[in-house]
């Protein structure tokens, strides 16, 4: 769980959260979570901030991440507050990370991000089913969709300076990006499934590091392909293949972008 940082003048969500974790862990009575229970973790009782260093510093499979994060949920919901705290400072690296991404150009919409970011993964961890795999991987599809939907909401309340007013024909070719995927992968161009990459990452609130460890593959691979596909759609675009909606599916495979 990587951490990105950013410079705050004011304390933020996140930030207070971190403090409040911080408390938690001091000496000489350090909250610590029993490690034995989790089939990958050592056989110990662990500080939570030890642990989560553990967990920055090594990687563990789904089955660990998982039951770690179901001991960590049940904790939260039947232990008290503390505990609330706890699971998210172990969270707040993978947290901070998500946010300074949603937020990243947006530098006035931070703080009202990492509140909803945070809000979102609390809300996961005290309602989600634990007993799906993939659970900490939902957590953080919960905090990631909350945090998003501040951006979305300032892009539907402000139109751009300088808008001309009247109506005026759209240039080619017309639609929404999907449209022209949608086009691009029923000409053959690229895969409905390379259509669906790009549409989920670049237009949706998908993560491709979530994508890849769902599919059970490199991150950098779907970058490839993501990257292959783009190429060919913006080529396509370029030449106006792409003005005019295709009525059939005609797959070229020799252009097809997997």
């Amino acid at each position: 769980m990587a951490t990105t940082s950013r410079v705050r003048t004011t304390d933020t969500a996140l930030t207070t959260a971190e403090t409040a974790f911080a408390f938690l862990t001091y000496e000489p009575a350090p909250l610590a979570f029993d490690a034995r229970p989790v089939p990958g973790l050592p056989d110990t009782t662990i500080p939570l901030d030890e642990l989560r260093t553990l967990l920055k510093c090594e990687r563990y499979d789904s089955d660990t991440t998982d039951e770690l994060w179901r001991q960590l949920a049940h904790h939260a919901r039947e232990w008290g507050p503390a505990w609330v705290v706890g699971a998210i400072g172990i969270a707040l690296p993978a947290l901070t990370h998500l946010a300074a991404k949603i937020s990243r150009g947006r530098a006035r919409h931070a703080d009202d991000v990492d509140s909803e970011v945070l809000a979102g993964f609390l809300h996961a961890l005290r309602t989600a089913d634990l007993t799906p795999p993939r659970l900490w991987l939902r957590l953080c599809w919960a905090a990631w969709r909350a945090g998003v939907t501040v951006i979305k909401a300032d892009d539907g309340e402000e139109l751009p300076l300088n808008l001309p007013s009247g109506s005026r024909s759209p240039k080619m070719p017309y639609g929404h990006p999907d449209l022209l995927l949608g086009r691009a992968a029923t000409a053959g161009l690229i895969t409905t499934d390379a259509a669906e990459l790009i549409s989920a990452t670049r237009f949706g609130d998908a993560l491709i590091e979530h994508l890849a460890a769902e599919r059970g593959v490199a991150a950098s691979a779907l970058r490839m392909r993501r990257r292959r596909a783009e190429r060919i759609v913006a080529a396509a675009v370029t030449r106006g293949d792409l003005s005019t909606p295709v009525r059939s599916y005609r797959p070229r495979n020799a252009a097809i972008a997997a």
